[in-house]
Parts: structure tokens; sequence; C-alpha cells
């Protein structure tokens, strides 16, 4: 059975037909690329899968169960812009995810902050927007959650971080889950992708095995990415 089950997923905003007629399945053990260009329906995508966006036609079915309370339990959500207050400290938001989600290991947290060389006392209202999404994901990779929906981690930091980020994340990462990671920063990320996703114009472009895609055109995700969406644009 499919951890992740879509068919027909549509959703519009006014006239604007973001998802068209979308059929998916995704399994679980794999972490999946979700990348297009701005306005392809990422955020969309994820949102509705993670229980916030409720105004879609289609069904959708996480763990063989639709849409609702069950679901929310066992998926784990980061959004691309930041939700914590600003007056919490890291120690702070850290309990908080723990009594709120019975399946957060504490410990796994606090070593992430360690990794991520977080201050536990540092109040977020004095953290840098890249220091913010550290502290994010520690909450959210905190979880041992069935399903990770990732819209954007590692947007606001430098090179020279996002491949420390990475291969915490790949420590951290529960294998017997599935993770779901918009993005488009290809060419940072694509190391750690055993599936990808093209969304364009509200429809899935392509849907491969990375390693798949390597041997077919010989070129990397980020360049055939990119081929991809030249010819949509241009055509």
């Amino acid at each position: 059975m499919s951890m992740i089950s879509i068919e027909n997923l549509e959703k519009s905003y006014g006239s604007y037909k973001v998802l068209n007629n979308m059929s998916l399945s995704l399994e679980s053990g794999q972490i999946i690329g979700l990348v297009g260009p701005n306005g392809s329906g990422k955020t969309t995508l994820l949102k509705i899968l993670a229980g916030l966006t409720s105004d879609y036609s289609g069904t959708i079915r996480i763990d063989g169960k639709g849409l609702g309370p069950e679901t929310k339990a066992v998926v784990s959500y980061l959004p691309e812009k930041t939700y914590l207050s600003d007056w919490m400290r890291c120690e702070g938001a850290v309990d908080y995810f723990n009594d709120f989600y019975p399946d957060f290991d504490r410990n796994k947290a606090m070593e992430m902050l360690s990794q991520f060389r977080l201050d536990p006392k540092q109040k977020i209202k004095t953290m840098s927007k890249g220091m913010q999404e550290k502290l994010q994901l520690t909450l959210v990779m905190g979880r041992n959650a069935s399903v990770y929906l990732l819209d954007e981690p590692i947007g606001g930091v430098d090179p020279a971080t996002r491949s420390l980020i990475l291969d915490t994340m790949l420590k951290q990462y529960n294998e017997s889950s599935m993770m779901l990671f918009a993005t488009h920063l290809i060419a940072d990320v694509e190391r750690i992708f055993d599936r990808v996703i093209f969304l364009g114009f509200g429809e899935i472009k392509l849907h491969e095995e990375v390693d798949v895609i390597r041997a077919k055109y010989g070129k990397s995700v980020d360049e055939v990415f990119r081929e991809v969406f030249a010819c949509s644009v241009n055509s």
C-alpha cells in the first residue's frame, strides 16, 4: 500500500488552476524531491497533504486513511515561512513540541540543536533567518513521523551551511518513513533524493528515480530540470 495516494487532485485560486487533475502514488522509505518553477503548485500540494487546505477536489489518502486527525498525527510539516513566536527561546520551542506531539523525541531535537550550533537559551527574535530555519527543521525532524513535508527548508542558509544541514537530516531521518522535500536549490540538494517529481503548470512533468534520470539523460537532475522547463516556457 502506498504511503501517499493522490487521485484526480484539483485546486484553483479563482480562475487560476494551480493543480490540474493530479494523480500520484508515493511509497515509504524514500526521500523525494518536489521541484518546479515559482507558482507550479509545490506549496499548495504540501499544504493539502498537511491538512491545512481543504478547498480542493479529488481523493487523497495517507497510510490508507483520508485526510483528517489521524493523518495529521503522522505528518510532520515544515512551512516555508517561520511560524514561531519571537519571545520563545530555542529550548522553549523544543519543550512546546515535546508537549504537543506524542511522537516527538526531545533528546534527538537537543542533539540537532547542538549539531547546528544553536544556543538553547537564545531567543528567536535575536536569531538570523538561517538560524530560525535550522530551529524549525530541528522541531520537524525531531518528530518520529511517518511523513515529512518540507517546504524550502534551506532557502535562507548560506551554501557552506547547506551540506551540514543535509548531512544532519540524513542522520536523523527514519528510513521507514518518507520525505517530500520541495526546493528550488536542486543542485545543492539532489544528492539526498531517491526520486524526484518535476511539477509545472499544475501538472507532473516527470516522476522518476534519480539514478534512472541520470542514466537516461547522462546529466544531473538540475540540468534535466532546466531543459524540461526551458522547453515548457518556450513552447
